[in-house]
């Protein structure tokens, strides 16, 4: 054995007592060192201490992924930030030890479910426990149960009131019992169904069970209580919907629904849907092409997102409509009547109805076709509420950072009661993983999991022609605006809290705006040392 092996076994010896972290770290200093820290050996140690109940399917065709298992594992967490109060305060949910990773999560009127990357449902429940002074109070997701395993995706009523969540669908594979249900290799036949609970206390009312030919991956939710839509799409990229009636599914019953085809999977039939987002009255798919469709089905909800009734169809109200874009969409979120949109090359669209300043364009003006937000590219996730949007981005150090536009009210928006018609830096602190987040009307929840296998890869945008001197000359408008409201300041400290609002609204880059809040407020800072 070589002086290069010798000393090669010896550092893998050391660094099999090194955290995650400092694997990582270390993984980053030398080709040598990133060779040396992605051995399986090392991330299988790894994976041993923080999923030591993890064990690869021996069944499966590939090859155990020791550094991803690890990870996944190491990140899982699920955050949460009440609005109300005067502490900003962010608190960390009870992790269930049997999870691997997190994939999706939803909060309820009550609770939060969360599925892992095994396809185990697990019920957060919120609970009054006691506190180290002895004091009892209650909490958030502080306790947990096993709902069901083999899980698919799961969904609820898509409003943002969690009010409006009274039951949650389940997408699962189930076993056929019985003998006479055996395969060609005398296996037990295997079928998709669609089990509903109640998210207060998580108990099975309602199962309805497809043919064993049929295979879903997702399941959304559209429409009122008593003519619930159930989308269901398949592995083919094919769109299925069947109705049910919520306000009876509480009746012990039995009933027959009828399963059939979405009219964008029959008058398109080329199309691979990948993607399906929904609202209460409207329908968002996104293709494997990167094209987006739009299904809206009340007059109000298309005036606002297109501005005009022109093609809307009373009679039908499931015809697709094509969204004007110059480039593949890769993401997106459908708000109550706007929208955004992320495309391969990391930018951001919005669309819809402004009237709070929802779409971060600056102003209060309804778009009826996807605009570009130009201040903000490659964001981590998008969401889109009922009047406030928020967007999560990667600063310079890795770490994250959540911006918001729209109305404040409620503590929607930490930091700005008032609201903003830009993307505004909100006063939370968002950990270094996070994937994801959403809102309720209390509460902001945000996910946190690193998945190796689906980093986000955007394209580099492609040269663009320098602007229109219109442009440009409403923009020089501006910050003359903008410089005679600072002249009209008597004293240094109200121009410096002005030119901080300034900065705060101007379409700048995130790195830059957070450099110039952080200049002034040295500047600040100074002036105040000196002047006491």
């Amino acid at each position: 054995m070589n002086q290069t092996s010798l000393s090669a076994a010896g550092l893998d010896g050391i660094i099999a007592f090194l955290g995650l972290d400092d694997v990582v770290s270390l993984g980053q200093v030398s080709r040598c060192f990133r060779e040396l820290c992605h051995s399986e050996g090392i991330w299988r140690r790894l994976c041993s201490k923080v999923a030591p109940r993890y064990s690869p399917d021996p069944h499966s065709p590939e090859e155990a992924h020791w550094r991803r298992e690890a990870l996944l594992n190491y990140t899982k967490g699920l955050f949460f930030q009440t609005f109300g109060g005067r502490k900003r305060l962010l608190s960390r949910a009870v992790a269930p030890h049997l999870s691997h990773g997190y994939r999706k999560f939803l909060p309820t009127k009550d609770h939060v479910f969360i599925l892992d990357h095994n396809g185990t449902l697990f019920f957060l429940k919120n609970a009054l426990v006691s506190s180290p002074l002895g004091q009892i109070q209650w909490k958030r997701a502080c306790r947990y149960v096993v709902l069901c395993r083999h899980a698919k995706d799961f969904a609820t009523d898509p409003r943002s009131d969690t009010a409006y969540r009274k039951y949650l669908y389940v997408l699962a594979r189930r076993e056929l019992a019985g003998a006479a249900v055996r395969g060609p290799d005398s296996t037990a036949l295997r079928c998709d169904c669609v089990e509903v609970y109640l998210q207060s206390s998580g108990q099975r009312v309602f199962k309805m069970t497809f043919h064993s030919s049929m295979r879903f991956r997702d399941i959304r939710l559209v429409g009122q209580e008593s003519e619930r839509a159930l989308l269901l799409l398949t592995d083919e990229g094919k769109v299925y919907s069947l109705t049910v009636n919520e306000t009876q599914l509480d009746q012990p019953r039995s009933y027959t629904v009828q399963l059939s085809m979405r009219k964008i999977t029959k008058c398109l039939p080329h199309l691979c849907i990948k993607q399906v987002h929904s609202n209460q009255s409207s329908v968002l798919y996104v293709t494997d092409a990167g094209g987006v469709y739009f299904e809206v089905h009340t007059a109000g909800v298309y005036r606002d997102l297109f501005g005009t009734l022109h093609a809307f169809d009373p009679i039908d109200l499931q015809m697709p409509l094509a969204l004007p874009l110059p480039s593949k969409v890769v993401s997106c979120s459908l708000g109550f009547n706007h929208l955004g949109l992320v495309d391969e090359f990391g930018r951001i669209f919005m669309q819809g109805n402004n009237r709070y300043g929802q779409l971060g364009t600056g102003d209060k003006i309804d778009r009826g076709e996807p605009t570009q937000v130009p201040y903000l590219c490659q964001p981590v996730s998008v969401w889109c509420g009922l009047n406030h949007s928020l967007v999560l981005l990667e600063t310079l150090n890795f770490g994250r950072e959540v911006q918001g536009c729209g109305c404040g009210a409620g503590g929607r928006l930490p930091g700005w009661p008032k609201g903003s018609a830009t993307f505004v830096r909100l006063q939370i602190q968002a950990p270094r993983c996070v994937c994801s987040l959403c809102s309720t009307r209390d509460c902001l929840y945000m996910m946190s999991c690193h998945d190796i296998d689906l980093l986000p890869a955007f394209r580099t945008p492609p040269l663009q022609r320098s602007r229109g001197g219109q442009a440009e000359g409403e923009e020089a408008g501006l910050c003359r605006t903008f410089l005679t409201e600072l002249r009209s300041c008597t004293t240094l400290p109200q121009q410096l809290d002005r030119l901080k609002d300034i900065v705060n609204h101007m379409t700048l880059p995130s790195f830059q705006r957070d450099f110039l809040c952080e200049a002034l407020n040295t500047i600040q800072s100074t002036r105040e040392g000196v002047s006491g």
